[in-house]
């Protein structure tokens, strides 16, 4: 195990979680633990992959190492400082110039095309103990070789924190650009690294709010075609777009149920908004809030059986979380401004949010009983939080004000890391995909 005393662990607070390995001895107990305060990142030696095809393996080498770097947990050692360049994966490390180098663990791997798919071989080594802590074959598709750089980051993302990865994973957005007063507002879909654009709507109307199906094969979103605003689904298999319904009035912010088979929204009707959730097969929507007020935002918990939203029932804009089946309200948020656009965490720990105070925007959690509440970010304008799968990072944009535009950043559930996302255009209102493998 690390040496506490020489290197601060990392804990995330869960139990370590199995990979499969050729051999993995319980005596390799490198972990990266994180409990909240100051931390200092897990150095981890990541030397160039071997292969027959050296631009393949370098290309798939420095796409772990930025995700795992990316992360905020790791710390690559830097190839000036590494013993090797070139990791064998057959053979036994080094381990005496490893901890000169100051690593705590080591990757060691091949790449290779076999057929028309792209297989890593790896092993992850605990340089502390000496020991091999898994051994693994990944592949994917020869047409998407990041995805199998992401797979590998994490498989030892998983291994050395215990929680699944989310390196492999996509984001949909809204891509913005034209100037201020009359941007073209498009769907598009990237890796959560920035790379691989697609754009999935042509831009001939407003589009907002996408929000991922808990199986990721469907979105729901917000488009302005026609008279008055409505909730459309796109398949992403297909492209087959649809409106979910035709209500007559406008229709905003859709989620899905945590199954899937359910989709809660809001209805606004002259002054008043309330949330409706209608079953994707039978169609027949059925009230879960009524009365003055705008109530929206619906967001499911992971179990499904409570809904935070947003309301101004109480005179100001605030957090509430009811049952699933409506009724029994109660008022979560009590700090200080107006609160907004509740996202519950996928482990259900957290629920993230927008808040407004003195002029400024903050993006922050708090417990689902409303204790807790901690700003991770605050800025001009910044809103959209949304989840990594594994509930340890939140997605949101940020625009600064001015001629600019927003674009979208990252940060953990701690409030350290903070990261711009690279996209072609400016962007907002970010969803997060599950995990696709």
């Amino acid at each position: 195990m690390i040496d506490l005393t020489r290197r601060q662990a990392i804990k995330l607070g869960m139990a370590g979680a199995g990979v499969a390995a050729f051999t993995s001895p319980a005596s390799a107990l490198v972990k990266i633990v994180v409990s909240g305060g100051d931390f200092e990142p897990l150095p981890i030696g990541i030397p160039t992959f071997s292969s027959a095809d050296p631009q393949l393996a370098a290309e798939i080498t420095s796409i772990i190492v930025a995700d795992l770097k990316r992360s905020g947990l790791f710390a690559p050692i830097a190839e000036s400082a590494m013993p090797l360049k070139q990791g064998d994966v057959n053979a036994s490390p080094e381990f005496g110039a490893w901890r000169n180098a100051k690593a705590d663990a080591l990757v060691m791997g091949s790449v290779n095309q076999v057929g028309g798919q792209i297989r890593a071989d790896v092993r992850l080594w605990d340089v502390i103990d000496g020991a091999q802590v898994f051994g693994e074959s990944f592949a994917a598709d020869r047409k998407t070789i990041r995805r199998v750089a992401h797979i590998v980051a994490d498989a030892i993302y998983q291994k050395l924190t215990g929680e699944a990865g989310y390196f492999d994973t996509r984001i949909v957005y809204v891509a913005e650009s034209g100037p201020k007063a009359n941007r073209v507002k498009r769907l598009a879909i990237m890796d959560q690294d920035g790379a691989n654009v697609q754009y999935l709507t042509r831009g001939d109307s407003i589009v907002l709010t996408p929000r991922y199906s808990p199986q990721g094969n469907l979105l729901s979103y917000m488009n302005f075609a026609g008279d008055v605003p409505q909730i459309y689904l796109l398949d992403l298999n297909t492209g087959r777009q649809q409106r979910v319904a035709d209500f007559g009035k406008m229709t905003l912010s859709p989620r899905f149920s945590p199954d899937g088979q359910n989709l809660a929204f809001s209805v606004t009707s002259g002054a008043n908004t309330n949330i409706y959730m209608m079953n994707l097969q039978a169609r027949k929507p059925a009230a879960l809030t009524s009365g003055a007020a705008i109530d929206t935002g619906p967001s499911f918990s992971p179990d499904g059986a409570r809904i935070a939203f947003e309301s101004d029932r109480g005179g100001s804009q605030q957090i509430y979380v009811m049952s699933a089946g409506g009724g029994g309200a109660q008022r979560i948020s009590f700090g200080e401004g107006r609160y907004s656009t509740p996202v519950w965490s996928p482990k259900g720990d957290l629920i993230a949010f927008t808040k407004q105070n003195e002029g400024q925007f903050h993006i922050g959690t708090m417990k689902p009983d409303g204790s807790g509440e901690r700003i991770l970010s605050s800025s001009y304008l910044m809103e959209g939080p949304t989840w990594a799968p594994n509930g340890r990072v939140i997605m949101f944009f940020k625009d600064p004000g001015g001629d600019s535009g927003p674009q979208l950043y990252t940060i953990d559930i701690w409030g350290r890391n903070e990261l711009r996302i690279p996209t072609e255009t400016f962007a907002s209102d970010p969803t997060w995909s599950p995990l696709l493998s």
